[in-house]
């Protein structure tokens, strides 16, 4: 097992620990009654924890490096989730983009046209979903999907390591994952137990993803998923866990493993936008058009944040996809 980090450790700290309370604003300087030429208003972004670093990051880099005076502006981010951002937020209308660490469903998508608007997609970086371990856990080396399914099935879950394995220990397991309201959550569950939502009900659930890592450290028999970035921003509390699908190769979560796909949890992550508002808002289709340019940024995405960047391809395909939307 190994950990994978960046040497801007404080930045990313920030970037992805800010916002524990569940929403960020950033704001410019005071303003000294001066306007200027160029974009204003408030761009609102809802959703995903595991998108909320790069939002965050995009967004104080293009008021700090694209706006002459960065007050014109305003940016409201929160972490709802990638599901409860969808329901509770930008289906409603009430925000101008959601991140999304899964694809929109069918029904959401549905929900949005009976609202009088289309959710327009933006795909901008790769996840390597990241199973973790406390640090004192030496009985692992690696898991297979089965062994996954059968930690988290809901149909008599085990209560001790050794119901699973007999070479593990007589110990009860400490379980921590997303809430049901992340697409994290969605994309597990779908992935390892074969449907969406289908869990066992004992494990720790939250929205505030450094609490899993916390959670796992604290524990010696604890297990615990998470997003890339969250796992490399605690870089010394948890170990990740090798993962095959078949039982017969094991690959370390790592940013190579995940833009070759060989890590089986490799994941692609999303940004959606209002098609009403993209269209009528200047400063929010100048915004996008930033924050996908900035998407195949290494330093940032892949050293700072702790994703995959975007291609030159994907980018060019959301460029597309926004011009339909901008003319």
């Amino acid at each position: 097992m190994s950990n994978e980090t960046s040497g801007k450790v404080s930045r990313r700290q920030f970037l992805v620990g800010t916002g524990a309370a569940g929403a960020v604003a950033l704001a410019g300087c005071t303003s000294d009654g001066n306007s200027s030429s160029g974009p204003s208003g408030n761009v609102r972004i809802s959703g995903s924890s595991t998108v909320y670093p790069i939002a965050t990051a995009v967004a104080e880099l293009y008021k700090q490096n694209e706006l002459e005076n960065p007050d014109q502006v305003t940016f409201d981010i929160s972490r709802d989730g990638s599901s409860g951002g969808f329901n509770d937020v930008f289906i409603p209308g009430d925000s101008d983009i959601n991140n999304a660490s899964r694809p929109i469903t069918e029904d959401e998508a549905q929900q949005c046209e009976d609202n009088g608007f289309e959710a327009v997609e933006f795909l901008i970086a790769q996840d390597a979903l990241t199973i973790v371990v406390n640090n004192n856990n030496d009985w692992i080396d690696g898991l297979t999907y089965d062994q996954l399914e059968a930690i988290w099935t809901p149909d008599n879950p085990p209560e001790l390591w050794s119901d699973v394995n007999s070479d593990w220990p007589d110990e009860p397991f400490q379980l921590y994952g997303p809430a049901s309201t992340s697409g994290t959550f969605d994309y597990f569950t779908e992935t390892i137990l074969g449907e969406t939502g289908r869990i066992r009900s004992d494990f720790e659930g939250t929205e505030e993803d450094d609490t899993i890592a916390s959670g796992v450290e604290g524990s010696e028999y604890a297990m615990g998923y998470l997003p890339f970035a969250y796992y490399t921003n605690n870089p010394d509390g948890t170990q990740a866990v090798p993962l095959s699908e078949s039982g017969n190769d094991y690959t370390e979560p790592s940013l190579d493993a995940a833009s070759s796909g060989e890590y089986p949890l490799a994941r692609p992550l999303f940004f959606y936008a209002n098609s009403n508002k993209l269209e009528q808002k200047d400063h929010l289709q100048d915004f996008i058009r930033y924050y996908i340019n900035k998407s195949t940024d290494k330093s940032l995405i892949a050293e700072e944040i702790g994703y995959v960047q975007s291609s030159e391809q994907q980018k060019e395909e959301n460029i597309s996809t926004l011009e339909e939307y901008t003319g």
